[in-house]
């Protein structure tokens, strides 16, 4: 009889679900713990945060005191049975990650069993080997039932007495019958999850438009809602195409500064007031939100006469129109800047000089044209005078 493959129980992982360890690394699941160095930090509380497949992850009560560090492999309570799950936190800073979690009720906080025995791991892989075909065979019998979602992922739990299934849907579905359908077929307990495109995205992985992996694949653990007021207080173009994601949504990044542009922009002057001066009104045509600048037309619908003054220098002048005065610019004296000499050599030529050429020209055609015509005329009139004098002078009859 052939032996029966064991397999080594891996502890000590630092990356969280490793390849090594239960399954691969998550990247966007790891919590930097700014206090492991701290003595006493993981005997300041019996909570321990452990992690699952994807993003899924449970926060527990180290009953029995075992002597947990991150990376560890242990079995955890789970209904009904255990789950097989790592070690990604543990002291002081899993409180913080509670409240991120928004658990409600103490009764969410369940134990931790012990470390993941040999016997624990093979029930585990062999849950694990039928993930796969258990999703595409789901998706069929969702078809059949003419459902409108998409299964996109199946989780076994550690001890195979549980399955979650991973679905996205636009509308809102009654899957009764397909949790009937699917206890029959798999016979297991069957739970359903909905999960939204920025979740399976980050499940799917990827390149963004920036040449770099995904945000949601990398380091994202929390998703915040996105709107477009983001892109608006950024003067970012409401491209649809340009501001979607992979997933068809908003990008998350668009998040990312949106504080700091709030922020800035509130030291700006409003976009609706006019500046006033000795020489014109000036309305405003654009900004630079995080260096302070704006730059006023004297159009409202076109580029004329742009110039560019400070935040704060443009305040000064709606408080000098306030009280009825106007400055001579909207530069401020110390920055006014004297006519340079013009480097054009034809500077102070007139445009319309050629013009003046050309008329002056047509008026010499003119007389010269004239003037010929004159010449022409003196010249037939001296051929006559010369064909009268050859002629002989005929004599005058006299009258009967």
């Amino acid at each position: 009889m052939e032996k029966k493959k064991e397999y080594p129980i891996r502890t000590g992982c630092d990356r969280g679900l490793c390849a090594a360890a239960v399954g691969r690394q998550d990247r966007q699941l790891n919590t930097y713990d700014w206090l492991a160095d701290v003595p006493g930090n993981a005997e300041s509380t019996d909570l321990v945060e452990v992690q699952f497949k994807h993003t899924r992850k449970g926060y527990y009560h180290n009953i029995n005191n075992l002597p947990l560090k991150k990376g560890d492999i242990v079995a955890v309570e789970a209904s009904p049975g255990h789950d097989i799950g790592v070690v990604t936190l543990t002291g002081r800073l899993v409180y913080l990650q509670i409240k991120k979690a928004n658990l409600k009720s103490a009764d969410d906080i369940k134990r931790i069993y012990r470390l993941a025995r040999q016997s624990d791991m093979d029930k585990f892989r062999e849950a694990k080997a039928l993930e796969h075909e258990t999703m595409i065979e789901s998706r069929e019998i969702a078809k059949g039932l003419g459902l409108n979602m998409k299964i996109g992922d199946v989780e076994y739990q550690g001890d195979g007495q549980k399955a979650i299934f991973y679905y996205i849907a636009d509308e809102r579905v009654d899957f009764r019958q397909l949790i009937k359908d699917l206890a029959a077929t798999f016979h297991v307990r069957i739970e359903m999850k909905q999960i939204g495109a920025r979740q399976e995205a980050g499940r799917i992985g990827g390149t963004g438009p920036c040449g770099r992996e995904l945000c949601c694949a990398t380091w994202m653990k929390n998703f915040v809602s996105v709107s477009t007021s983001a892109a608006r207080f950024q003067d970012i173009s409401l491209n649809p195409q340009k501001l979607a994601g992979m997933c068809a949504k908003l990008k998350c990044c668009l998040n990312y500064e949106v504080d700091d542009y709030i922020e800035h922009g509130r030291q700006l002057p409003s976009r609706e007031v006019v500046l006033q001066t000795q020489d014109a009104d000036y309305f405003y045509f654009k900004s630079d939100i995080l260096t302070g600048l704006v730059t006023y037309s004297t159009d409202k619908r076109i580029a004329a006469n742009l110039e560019t003054i400070t935040g704060e220098r443009a305040k000064e002048i709606i408080e000098m129109n306030r009280h009825g005065e106007k400055p001579i610019d909207l530069q401020p004296e110390d920055q006014r800047r004297e006519p340079e000499p013009s480097s054009d050599l034809l500077a102070g030529d007139s445009i319309t000089r050629f013009d003046k050429a050309k008329k002056k020209k047509k008026k010499k055609r003119k007389e010269d044209r004239g003037e010929k015509k004159e010449e022409k005329g003196e010249r037939k009139e001296e051929r006559k005078d010369e064909s009268q004098k050859d002629k002989p002078h005929e004599q005058e009859q006299p009258k009967q």
